[in-house]
């Protein structure tokens, strides 16, 4: 599986560069487009290098050091050493709602939070597989994935917008003909396929965490039965504070319990989730 969900990251990436190249050539306005791609990539690198310290301050995340939790620190520790990366920062966050997330650029530079509420609800290996879950985006280096991804769909969206102001007010004698269909077509459509493609990529790499951190702990039912856990909990405790931008970073997305449309959720339905890792369970 884990092949599969690389391969399907590489394709669906693959896709986003097409529809970024293929919008390029079909309104050959190549300047507008490496303004675009030099707006897209120079706030790409921002958010890259200093991504974690704004979504740690979001979420009011508080390191801690070991004395102040030394069975989440013997945990985090533990499979840290077992998936082979450098030991992670860990902090905090207030709330009561159970969630994680891991962040930063490299394995080097990386940090790992976990809420009140999710330390409270989950037995310690259930935490152990949430852990598990969250060091391996780090060492399958998601946030770079998601940043290259974040790059395109970025790209995508400022052309869309571009054909649409042409559509609009450019004028000329073609103003009533196909070509200013075409160009609003574009402008519409393009956008909400590069999301839906961005959103695929992002529920690709959850799945690849999932098995990679199951295998790790060498344990996939802890995980699943964490995900249960969290997911009954966090319908009833949405996460107050935050935005819903950085949700895909989550475990489980902490604003909702569940998706109104699918091909709109940055995470897998946790019936699948579930269902992959009992399976895996039964082949290791």
């Amino acid at each position: 599986m884990a092949i599969i969900n690389q391969l399907k990251t590489t394709v669906l990436l693959g896709i986003l560069s097409g529809i970024l190249l293929g919008i390029g050539y079909w309104i050959g306005s190549t300047k507008g487009m490496f303004i675009g791609l030099a707006i897209a990539i120079l706030m790409n690198f921002i958010t890259y290098w200093y991504s974690d310290k704004i979504v740690l301050a979001m979420y009011r995340a508080r390191e801690i050091k070991k004395k102040d939790n030394p069975n989440l620190y013997k945990i985090v520790q533990e499979v840290a050493l077992a998936t082979g990366i450098p030991m992670p920062r860990i902090y905090i966050i207030p709330t009561d709602q159970p969630n994680a997330f891991a962040t930063g650029r490299n394995p080097k530079n990386a940090a790992v939070a976990c809420t009140n509420g999710i330390i409270n609800i989950l037995s310690p290996i259930e935490l152990k597989g949430v852990i598990a879950h969250e060091l391996a985006h780090i060492k399958n280096r998601d946030i770079l994935i998601a940043t290259i991804a974040a790059t395109i769909a970025t790209v995508i969206s400022y052309i869309a917008f571009m054909a649409r102001f042409a559509a609009i007010f450019g004028g000329g004698d073609d103003r009533d003909g196909s070509n200013i269909i075409s160009l609003l077509v574009l402008g519409i459509l393009t956008p909400i396929i590069a999301t839906i493609i961005q959103l695929a990529i992002s529920r690709s790499r959850e799945f690849l965490a999932d098995e990679t951190g199951a295998k790790t702990i060498k344990n996939p039912l802890a995980l699943a039965s964490a995900l249960e856990k969290i997911h009954v909990a966090a319908r009833r405790t949405p996460l107050r504070f935050g935005s819903p931008a950085t949700a895909s970073l989550f475990i489980a997305n902490p604003f909702s319990g569940r998706s109104l449309i699918n091909l709109f959720s940055t995470h897998p339905s946790l019936e699948s989730r579930v269902k992959r890792l009992r399976k895996l369970a039964m082949a290791l």
